[in-house]
């Protein structure tokens, strides 16, 4: 498979996973943390397909918990 097919199927597995479970955020930002944890993570040598949509994920979720965690900060100090 294609490094080009492989991102593609990471990402598409990635996104319908957070998609259907309600947590996709706004498309274009989504995106591209989807894409910078497969990117990242292409760089390493992974081309394990299920492996990059699990991280990106989780990249995923732990970018948009610090983005509330800093938010509720943010509101609580003015």
């Amino acid at each position: 498979m294609s490094i080009r097919c492989t991102v593609e199927s990471a990402f598409f597995i990635a996104w319908s996973f957070l998609e259907k479970s309600g947590e996709l955020g706004p498309p274009d930002a989504s995106a591209n943390i989807i894409l910078d944890a497969i990117e990242a993570q292409l760089k390493t040598g992974d081309r394990r397909t299920l492996m990059l949509a699990n991280r990106a994920i989780d990249a995923y979720r732990k970018h948009m918990h610090q983005g509330r965690i800093q938010a509720e900060s943010q509101a609580r100090h003015g």
